[in-house]
């Protein structure tokens, strides 16, 4: 651990008193933040898109203005799985790049004294390196099926950059691997693989169907993470890390889409057989990142990925259904 790239543990940034906003409090990052910060003794502020639209640069502006926040989480983004990206290539662009522009020189207009921005690591080059390391960014073709979301959340990266490198603001970057947890996304049409197979595993169950179908080959490999284990993690390094790169922030391990599966449908309890319709894309052979940066300051993840979607779907039961 170099003071390079983190701050000593001893000279953190600390959120304890301050006002703290955590943009796209509704969302399911947002919402995993909000109850970390909880027992952070900071204030939490959040704001609703019926009073400010994050994409409207002068509502940001007079809101930003009006309540003061020391600290800023920007996770809001518009996002969705492969048919949503591939549907609506114009919204996941424009919304993002808005969103990131107008939040970060929102924060730089008031004196925010640090924001954490939130990447993703589908922004990586569709055959980077396994793991991926952060110096991966920008080596490579991005996968089509999501290169508009890509663009924009690299943009929002190098915006925290530029701001950093030309007015020194304390503006640092997070690359999550794949999120699941309470708040996700259920909707077949636009939401990610673990909520999608859920749902698909709880109606096949519940239908009485004889099998459940799976998108692709089922031989790509992701990580996955808790999303409360990532808010863990962003608050981690909102205290203690402070440097231009982005920091990935993963579980280190991966499992094949049909592992996943496997593993959805036990927990689920459906016992038919899974398929596969090969018609439907892949997308990425396989995305796993080299979070080694984050561990070597002192964290790892502590949510495991059966126990994870154990809970998950907990939540979709008394939530989703």
């Amino acid at each position: 651990m170099t003071k390079a790239n983190t701050k000593d543990r001893n000279d953190l940034y600390l959120l304890s008193g301050k006002r703290v906003w955590v943009a796209g409090h509704r969302g399911m990052v947002g919402g995993a933040l909000v109850r970390r910060l909880e027992r952070e003794g900071c204030e939490i502020l959040t704001v609703g898109r019926e009073q400010v639209d994050l994409r409207r640069q002068e509502q940001v502006d007079r809101w930003m203005q009006r309540h003061a926040p020391q600290a800023v989480f920007l996770p809001a983004a518009k996002v969705g799985g492969i048919l949503a990206n591939d549907a609506y290539p114009a919204e996941f662009l424009y919304d993002n790049l808005m969103i990131a522009g107008n939040v970060v020189n929102a924060a730089h207009n008031v004196c925010v004294e640090k924001l954490l921005f939130l990447g993703s690591s589908c922004i990586y080059p569709k055959y980077a390196q396994q793991p991926i390391p952060e110096g991966a960014l920008l080596t490579g073709p991005l996968e089509p099926t999501n290169e508009w979301y890509a663009v924009a959340k690299i943009a929002g990266i190098k915006l925290c950059q530029a701001y950093r490198k030309e007015y020194g603001n304390d503006f640092v970057s997070a690359m999550p691997t794949n999120l699941y947890g309470p708040g996700d996304n259920f909707d077949l049409e636009t939401s990610h693989v673990i909520p999608a197979l859920i749902r698909k595993a709880h109606e096949a169950k519940i239908s009485g169907a004889s099998e459940m179908t799976i998108w692709g080959t089922g031989e790509p490999r992701r990580e996955f993470l808790h999303v409360d284990d990532c808010a863990d993690a962003l608050v981690y390094l909102m205290k203690g890390y402070s440097a231009s790169e982005h920091v990935n922030v993963g579980s280190g391990a991966d499992v094949s889409i049909r592992q996943l599966a496997e593993t959805i449908r036990g927990v689920v309890g459906f016992a038919g057989r899974i398929t596969a319709d090969t018609s439907k894309p892949d997308g990425t052979p396989q995305k796993l990142m080299a979070s080694t940066k984050l561990e070597d300051m002192g964290w790892q993840s502590t949510i495991g990925l059966e126990s994870g979607i154990s809970s998950t779907y907990r939540w979709f039961l008394e939530n989703a259904t």
